[in-house]
């Protein structure tokens, strides 16, 4: 701990969180709460690897202990000032983490004599321009429209409203325009591991977020048709995530009342996650209302965006208080009993 922070690898990402969510609910059994329903506790490993352990696991082999109605989770929670008025974000959906890979063939030779070979490499640059050039076709989802709604107080086309976040606000601009449509991201290029050897193969990965319902096999055509004909294979690589909770649930009048409760004059946006949590399996597995909500309003939100997965991460402990407040709230709303 240093000052008014604590400080460590996954303060804010998300250990903080997990313990804010024990201090919550040990606190309630000692205080003798008794849940109308179950009340469950559940810290899993294993979100942002994906290997079928965590969740997952829980949801195919022991169903019976995860299984709810009403899930708070990752995801959002931090407040921000957006058009002049305070927010606490709250998500409601997750966009898809769709990658794929593209397969660049060509014919190996010797690096000296480039004019007998067919380098796959350089076949290679011309579709990730193009990839990168590419400006999907932008739609709005229940929660994207709600949020413009609320920021804005008018319903707007995305069109208009990112023109009027471009105009009036930085930070409603970053927030909102991955959120519009899916995303291409090339990250990882390999081909020869020799410097005198002209590849014949190269492989290209994208990193790829699908927008809430939309699917691989949904947009793959289009994808094709933005990389043009070319010798080279494309193939899917572990699409999860994507689903979304309804709005207006016990939930969400639990956070609303709690941002009422703390500050007033703010109000509860939704959003969806450009990344994903491991909400989606609950959700797939059970169809819980998973909302990600872990409510911060003294660090400001975009330190703790440089600050997650980097050097010196760390939270502030007046953070933390107010987390518990709000699992603890959530909890005696929702779950009811005395």
């Amino acid at each position: 701990m240093r000052g008014t922070e604590l400080w460590g690898r996954g303060a804010l990402d998300m250990k903080g969180q997990v313990a804010a969510e024990a201090v919550a609910i040990a606190s309630l059994a000692r205080e003798g709460f008794e849940p109308a329903g179950d009340l469950v506790f559940a810290a899993c490993a294993d979100e942002e690897v994906g290997t079928g352990f965590g969740l997952p696991w829980l949801c195919e082999h022991h169903p019976e202990a995860v299984r709810t109605d009403f899930a708070l989770n990752e995801g959002s929670g931090e407040r921000m000032e957006l058009f002049g008025r305070p927010f606490y974000l709250c998500s409601s959906a997750e966009k898809m983490s769709a990658p794929f890979r593209l397969l660049v063939h060509g014919r190996a030779g010797h690096a000296s004599v480039p004019g007998i070979a067919d380098n796959a490499l350089v076949k290679a640059a011309p579709l990730i321009e193009r990839l990168a050039a590419y400006r999907p076709e932008q739609r709005l989802g229940p929660e994207t429209s709600a949020m413009i709604r609320g920021m804005t107080g008018h319903e707007l086309e995305p069109a208009e409203a990112l023109e009027l976040a471009r105009e009036q606000d930085e930070a409603a601009l970053e927030l909102l325009e991955p959120l519009l449509s899916l995303t291409l991201s090339p990250t990882m290029i390999s081909a020869s591991d020799t410097r005198n050897v002209i590849p014949h193969l190269c492989t290209v990965d994208i990193d790829c977020r699908l927008l809430p319902g939309q699917l691989p096999e949904e947009v793959e055509p289009v994808l094709r048709g933005v990389i043009g004909d070319g010798d080279y294979d494309f193939e899917w690589v572990e699409p999860r995530g994507g689903t979304r909770s309804e709005l207006g649930t016990p939930l969400w009048s639990a956070v609303e009342s709690f941002v009422a409760r703390i500050e007033p004059e703010a109000s509860v946006l939704p959003v969806c996650v450009a990344g994903f949590t491991d909400s989606h399996w609950l959700r797939e597995a059970f169809g819980t209302v998973a909302y990600g909500f872990f409510p911060t309003r003294t660090m400001d939100p975009q330190l703790a965006s440089r600050l997650i997965h980097s050097a010196d991460e760390r939270i502030e402990l007046d953070d933390l208080e107010l987390a518990v407040e709000c699992f603890r709230h959530a909890a005696v709303e929702v779950a009811g009993g005395g």
